[in-house]
Order: structure tokens, then C-alpha cells, then sequence
């Protein structure tokens, strides 16, 4: 058998060797001695974190393989030179500072910072930096341990704009909610049918917000927003039939922005309620064709009843839904056209495309 280098085969071994004593049916390693310098050398050698020594006055005595990963330099473009030559311009200050640390004998402990590599790109590490006595116990250096938290950086900032556009999202539904209440409570009849308004409201608000809240799994485009298919259809489901039949979704498809998302569900959740009140939903044989076409910059949506029962023409919810209707559409701006025909009623919101899709931003990371 080949033995490892450092390690030899006890069965070969004389009795001496072995204590005096013959060894039967069992190996034993004898592990020859070794120098604890070289195990501390070849472990700083291969650690994967960039491990550095400079003397007091930051001049660069070693460089181990994680330091030339981490930063670029070969171990022979930076040994004897000064440790600033990592440093950004606009960080100079801290060596200073680190090095008056040192002096007092003081240990900086994960230190987070920017430093530069060779192609001039900066770096997000952290830093560990203990000082180096020698055998008198004057502190002659210092050691430096860096670290790559780019990653973890990335990720902070980005759950910093995800906890940001929570914040701006539950203030704006907050706001839109007690306008909502405020304008409802004028033309409700009784409180039931405030509280029962209201409910149906704000379901169609949270499945609008369902299809925008931002994924956690990884890079994410802010503001990306729902299309208007997917949008539509999660609006109009409660009133859909199994056949998927009875409200018809036909045209192109666009993104909306997240901004956008709650003004076209409570458009077309009045539309679908009042339709399920007085016009074509609320019979069996009615049915709603949303159509979406697209003129040069214009995006044309239209609401058409079809079957609704006779009489319904000019019939609305009492008030609040039209009034509800023409104030989201000036916030767009949109133009509304209504007609009411043999079959019911049929509305026409013209939008610019530029208002409704929204506009790209990349998150970090």
C-alpha cells in the first residue's frame, strides 16, 4: 500500500516502533510531525474570504489566492504597495481611522464598505481587521479579512423598494377606500346595503391587487403591473358561468400599470354589478361582450349588453356607480361614451396607451 505523504503504514513498522509490541489484525497511522506555521499558511492560502496583511503604516505584506479572486490583483502587483489603492477616493478617510484603531490595539470587527477592484469596479465587503503583535507584543501590523456581500446588499435594497411600494400601495387603498365609503354613503339607502356595496367593492379591489403584488423569489420589474385580459377576467368572474359563456373577453392584450390596476377593476365591477341589478345579468339568458381594440395611440374598451330585459334602457345604479365611473375616468383621462340600445346598455372608455401601460424600471439585483 502507498502511503500519504506524512502518514506511514504501522504494520510495517518495528516492534520497537510500535511500543515493543507485535500489532495483529489492526493498522494504526502514525501521523509524522508537522509545522503549525505551514498548516496556518496553507489554510489562509485556500480560504475562499480575501486574507490580507499590511504592516502599521498600510503597506501590503501578503495576499492570499481569495484576495486575488475577490479583488483582481495577482499577490506580485500589490505586495509592497499601500493598502489605499483599494480604497475609493471618496472612502480615503477610513484607513486613518483604522489604522488609529490598530495603533490602540483595537480589533474592527465586520466593518461593511466599498472597496475597488483592478478594473476599477467597486465592491460591497466586510470587513474584519485585527491587529499584529510581535513576539515583544508591539503591534507591528494588521490582518484583514474581506468578505463579498454584494448579494446581501442587493437583497436589503431590494426588500427596502419592496417594503416601499407596500407602503405607498396600503396608503393609496386606505385613501381610495374612505373616498369610496364617503361617496357610497350618499346614495345608499340603508346601512345593509352600504356594508353590502362596500364588501363587493373592495373584492373586486383585492383581486385586482392580487395580480400585482411583487414576486419574493427573485429580480422583479417594479411596477410591472397585470395585462388587461387577466385583469378583466379576474373582475368579471363572480358573475361568469361555468361555460365561461356569458361575458365574452375579445381583442389584444396590453400591459397595465400597477397605478392603473384598481381605477379599471372598480370600472368594470360597476359596470358588472349594475348589469346583474337591472340590465343583461340579471337574467339567465343575458350575456356581456367586452371587446378591446387597439386605434394608433388609443386603446378602445367596450362594455356591450346583450339579452338584457326589456325596459332597462337608461336604467343605472342610483347614482353612485355612474358618478363612481366618470370620476375614475378623469383621472385617467379617458373619454365615456354611453348608449343605451334594444338590448341594454353599452359603454365606450377610449384611454391613451401611454396612460395605461406602464413604464419599465428594473429592481436590483
Amino acid at each position: 500500500m502507498t502511503s500519504s505523504p506524512g502518514i506511514r503504514d504501522a504494520n510495517s513498522a518495528s516492534p520497537n516502533e510500535a511500543g515493543g509490541r507485535n500489532v495483529v489484525g489492526a493498522t494504526a497511522l502514525a501521523i509524522a510531525p508537522y509545522d503549525p506555521k505551514d498548516l496556518l499558511a496553507s489554510i489562509v492560502e485556500s480560504s475562499q474570504d480575501a486574507i490580507i496583511s499590511k504592516t502599521i503604516n498600510g503597506i501590503i505584506t501578503s495576499w492570499n489566492r481569495g484576495a486575488e479572486q475577490l479583488f483582481g490583483y495577482q499577490a506580485e502587483e500589490v505586495v509592497g504597495k499601500p493598502i489605499t489603492i483599494l480604497i475609493p477616493e471618496d472612502r480615503l478617510d477610513e484607513e486613518p481611522a483604522i489604522l488609529a484603531k490598530l495603533r490602540a490595539g483595537q480589533k474592527v470587527d465586520h466593518f461593511d464598505t466599498v472597496r475597488r477592484r483592478k478594473d476599477g469596479s467597486l465592491l460591497d465587503i466586510s470587513l474584519t481587521i485585527s491587529p499584529i503583535k510581535d513576539s515583544d507584543g508591539t503591534i507591528v501590523g494588521a490582518s484583514k479579512i474581506a468578505r463579498d456581500i454584494s448579494s446581501r446588499k442587493r437583497d436589503e435594497e431590494r426588500q427596502r423598494l419592496l417594503l416601499g411600494e407596500m407602503h405607498h400601495r396600503v396608503k393609496n387603498l386606505f385613501a381610495l377606500t374612505s373616498g369610496l365609503i364617503t361617496m357610497a354613503s350618499k346614495s345608499a339607502v340603508s346601512p345593509a346595503e352600504l356594508a353590502h356595496s362596500m364588501r363587493q367593492r373592495l373584492s373586486a379591489l383585492a383581486a385586482a391587487h392580487d395580480l400585482t403584488l411583487p414576486s419574493l423569489d427573485g429580480p422583479q420589474e417594479r411596477d410591472e403591473g397585470a395585462t388587461l385580459q387577466q385583469l378583466l377576467e379576474k373582475v368579471v368572474a363572480p358573475y361568469q358561468d361555468e361555460s365561461r359563456h356569458r361575458i365574452s373577453l375579445l381583442g389584444p392584450d396590453f400591459p397595465v400599470a400597477q397605478s392603473n390596476t384598481t381605477k379599471i377593476a372598480l370600472l368594470f365591477h360597476e359596470l358588472a354589478t349594475n348589469a346583474a341589478k337591472y340590465g343583461a345579468l340579471s337574467i339567465p339568458d343575458g350575456r356581456v361582450a367586452i371587446t378591446i381594440k387597439a386605434d394608433d395611440d388609443q386603446i378602445i374598451l367596450a362594455w356591450k349588453e346583450i339579452g338584457g330585459p326589456l325596459g332597462s334602457e337608461g336604467k343605472s345604479s342610483p347614482g353612485f356607480g355612474t358618478r363612481l365611473i366618470d370620476s375614475i375616468a378623469r383621472g385617467f383621462p379617458a373619454t365615456v361614451d354611453r348608449e343605451w340600445g334594444p338590448d341594454g346598455l353599452c359603454v365606450t372608455f377610449e384611454i391613451a396607451v401611454s396612460t395605461l401601460q406602464p413604464e419599465r424600471s428594473i429592481d436590483p439585483g
